[in-house]
Parts: structure tokens; C-alpha cells; sequence
């Protein structure tokens, strides 16, 4: 019953919905159950074999396959004139319209020590991870706030009228955007930042929410994946000191399909800070700050959850700090196990 008086505040039936890192892991498994939905995909990714087997099983996904329309960009999103380029070929592609959700699922990892990364990671995680969610943001927010085509007449309509479905830039964060440990060192600050960014941007949504009246309500949000079986977790696996590994033990391993569905449940939660796992969601609570909570009764509980695990932390920062010490003193700084 409680699921009728629920409003779904992320609808995406017979809208277009652009994926970076469309190709594979959560990025994948998002476009096949939003196709699943009824919406229009258009994913993005480097390699151009990925995308084409990706957009087949995507297409063999939709809900109607005889309406629904499916396209792939080959693009590094890493720079503004690629992100730039990728959402004017997808509205040029969507009949003149800017994709009305955007999702930067796009990113990469690289765990290892500090002392021992090399000098370029630090940039490339900055790249992938954060600048691409800027340019790709910048971008799209252009498109929407200064469209060079006419806009289609179901996209502005008086203000009188019936609201007019939102639309979303979402990015993608970690764990690590709210606690970090050793040996996410060079990742964790990147995926620290997605989450400012989308603190600060969702509030700057308001200026446009009251001062453009005509337009959709704009909205932006950051999903938070769990841990999950993907390529990129074997190959961060394969750099990843034991050190890290011994720290990691006990999280939460989701498939990527599994993943997707929290993300999407929460979206059309209306969520704007989306975790998909008990754990994320208990150290968010923990430092939400000036985040959005979600109205009275989600804030409420947000923040005695966050009462709670600040607490908690205390103590489990005091053990990973044990676990660290205890590790040096038996087996050096390099990271990995003293070999027998």
C-alpha cells in the first residue's frame, strides 16, 4: 500500500538518460535496468569494442524496444572540450535536446602507499575521478541553461501548468569520500571532493529553481557504490598492498546489477546523497555537515544515526590506527607481508 501514496522522484519512461563508463561495471548495470525502465540510453566509454557489446545488451534490456532509442560516444571524459563534444553529439542525436539525466559513473582507482605512488597518479585521479564529473557537469548545466536549439514543447511549459519531471546530474563517489585509510591515500581525495562539489552545486540548483521558473527543476546527487565485483576491483587488487587488504577485510562485495539497484531505488527516493550499503550509510550520516537530509523525518533519522556512528568511529579509528602500528612493527613499510 505504502508503495502507492509514494512519488517517484526520478521517472525516467521515454526520457534520455547519458552514462559515462556506460560500458561496464555499476555504469553498465545502471543503463540495463533504466533501459528496463523505459529510457532512452546514451553511454559513453574509451574503448569502442566495450561500447558496442555493452549497447547490445543494454538494447536487448528495454522495456519497449520498438520506441526506445540507444547510442554510444566513444570519449575520454577527462577534458572540458571532450565532455563538451559528447553532450552536443548527444543532443544533436536526441533531436535537438539535451539528455535529461546525467550520470558520471566513469572513474578509476589506483590504492597504493603514498611514498610509493607514482607522481602521475595523483593527477590521473584527479582526472577521472573528479575532473570529469566537473566538465561533465559544466557542460551539461550550459546545455540546459542556455540551450542553442529551440526547446521542445514538453520541456518548458507555463509554470501553472503540472510540474514538469526534474532533471539530474548525478555523480558517483566511495567510501573513501567520507573515511579514508592507508593506502587510498591518492584515491580518496578525489572522491572527497565529489562529494563537495555536489554539496555546494545542489544548493546553487536553487537560484535556478526561483529565478528560471519555466525551466525543470534542476538536481544533483551522489551515489555512493559499495565494493563490488567488477575488472577494475581485480585490477585495483593487483596494485594494492596487503596492508590495505588486511584493512579492507569484513566490507560489504556487491555485484554491479545489485549496486545499481540500490543507487536507483534511492533516486527515486528522492535522495540526494545516495549510499547503497548499511556501513556508507551509517559513517554518511556520521558527516553530513550542511548536506541536504532529505526532509524532517530522513533528517531526523540521518542524524541520530550520525550520533551515533560518530561515536563509533572513536573507536574503530583507535583500531585501524592499532592494526597499522602492529603491521609496521611485524612487517616493515613496505606494505606487503615479510616473506618466510
Amino acid at each position: 500500500m505504502g508503495a502507492l501514496f509514494t512519488k517517484n522522484e526520478f521517472p525516467v519512461e521515454g526520457r534520455t538518460v547519458l552514462i559515462t563508463g556506460g560500458s561496464k561495471g555499476l555504469g553498465l548495470a545502471a543503463a540495463q535496468q533504466l533501459a528496463a525502465k523505459g529510457a532512452n540510453l546514451v553511454i559513453v566509454a574509451r574503448g569502442q569494442e566495450s561500447l558496442a557489446t555493452a549497447l547490445k545488451s543494454i538494447t536487448e534490456s528495454a522495456r519497449n524496444p520498438e520506441t526506445q532509442r540507444f547510442h554510444s560516444i566513444q570519449a575520454s571524459v577527462t577534458t572540458a572540450e571532450a565532455c563538451s563534444r559528447v553532450i552536443t553529439e548527444a543532443t544533436e542525436w536526441n533531436d535537438g535536446q539535451p539528455p535529461d539525466i546525467v550520470w558520471c559513473c566513469s572513474g578509476s582507482a589506483h590504492p597504493t602507499l603514498f611514498a610509493d605512488t607514482p607522481v602521475e597518479q595523483f593527477q590521473t585521479m584527479m582526472d577521472s575521478n573528479y575532473f570529469s564529473c566537473v566538465y561533465m557537469a559544466h557542460a551539461t548545466l550550459n546545455a540546459w541553461l542556455r540551450p542553442t536549439t529551440k526547446p521542445a514543447s514538453n520541456v518548458e511549459t507555463d509554470a501553472k501548468n503540472a510540474p514538469m519531471p526534474a532533471r539530474h546530474i548525478i555523480f558517483t563517489g566511495s567510501f573513501v569520500s567520507f573515511y579514508s585509510f592507508a593506502g587510498f591515500t591518492p584515491y580518496a581525495p578525489s572522491k572527497a571532493a565529489i562529494r563537495s562539489l555536489s554539496d555546494s552545486l545542489s544548493q546553487e540548483m536553487n537560484l535556478y529553481a526561483t529565478s528560471r521558473p519555466e525551466l525543470p527543476r534542476m538536481r544533483i546527487h551522489t551515489v555512493f557504490p559499495a565494493t563490488m565485483h567488477t575488472q577494475s576491483c581485480a585490477d585495483e587488487d593487483a596494485v594494492k598492498s596487503d596492508l590495505t587488504k588486511s584493512l579492507e577485510e569484513g566490507d560489504q562485495i556487491l555485484e554491479p546489477e545489485e549496486c545499481a539497484r540500490r543507487a536507483i531505488s534511492g533516486l527515486e527516493g528522492g535522495e540526494e546523497l545516495v549510499a547503497t550499503s548499511l556501513i556508507i550509510r551509517a559513517v554518511m550520516a556520521s558527516v553530513l555537515g550542511g548536506a541536504v537530509r532529505g526532509g524532517f523525518w530522513r533528517g531526523l533519522a540521518n542524524t541520530v544515526l550520525g550520533w551515533i556512528t560518530a561515536v563509533v568511529m572513536v573507536f574503530i579509528r583507535w583500531e585501524m590506527d592499532t592494526k597499522v602500528r602492529k603491521w609496521g612493527r611485524e612487517h616493515g613499510s613496505s606494505g606487503y607481508r615479510k616473506k618466510e
